[in-house]
């Protein structure tokens, strides 16, 4: 079990402070829903029936279709884009899909390759592009979540203020969900570029998203 968690530490606490973040935001979005609530001169509802809501799928769904987003843009782009000094960067030169022998496909993979990477055709491609595709669905996956219940949510308010709901096409057109949806976007981003640009200058010893202490500023695509 030691050795378990100490291999799988990385994971293990990121996935911890996930679910106990999930959790603050449950008792925190259900104290400010009830806030509200009460304000418009309507009842209070318990935790339980909060977690059910579209108003809490909506918040949760959101914010993970922007982090899909920025994972999936980020897979995609650093394939073929670089940027000078940075080691979250391929080496200038490097750009594009390289070659099998530097991937390890077909007669370049090793013994413990996986199976699909020896294998042509669809097989091999699907291992080859897997990460990007699996992270662009879950990204559509979460945005379509977040647009259904974001739509229930919606109508909820404009059946509180006497006003026709609308259905999920003519939501997908509303400031509602654009404003929530943006909002998302471009702080994901924004780190995504902060990361890049500062790793070039800055330096944190012993992390593998850090050049080395001593490397040089333009130094690209290399990790401490």
């Amino acid at each position: 079990m030691r050795r378990f968690v100490r291999e799988n530490s990385l994971g293990l606490v990121f996935g911890t402070l996930f679910l106990i973040v999930l959790v603050g935001q449950a008792f925190a979005g259900h104290a400010d829903f009830n806030h509200r609530q009460i304000a418009s001169g309507m009842e209070p509802i318990p935790l339980g029936r909060y977690l059910t809501s579209a108003s809490f799928a909506a918040d949760v769904a959101e914010n993970w279709q922007s982090e899909y987003l920025q994972f999936f843009l980020y897979i995609f782009l650093t394939v073929w884009l670089v940027q000078k000094g940075s080691p979250e960067s391929k080496k200038l030169g490097e750009e594009g899909l390289e070659s099998d022998e530097k991937q390890k496909v077909g007669r370049y993979a090793t013994e413990d390759s996986p199976s699909w990477a020896r294998a042509g055709g669809m097989r091999r491609a699907l291992l080859s592009n897997s990460l990007g595709l699996v992270m662009g669905l879950l990204f559509l996956g979460s945005w379509l979540t977040q647009s259904i219940a974001g739509m229930a949510a919606f109508n909820e308010e404009q059946l509180r203020d006497l006003q026709d709901p609308v259905s999920w096409a003519a939501y997908l057109t509303e400031p509602d969900f654009w404003n929530r949806t943006l909002q998302n976007w471009q702080s994901e981003l924004l780190a995504v570029a902060s990361m890049v640009i500062l790793s070039i200058y800055l330096r944190q010893r012993g992390s593998p998203e850090s050049k080395p202490v001593g490397s040089a500023h333009d130094s690209t695509g290399v990790e401490g």
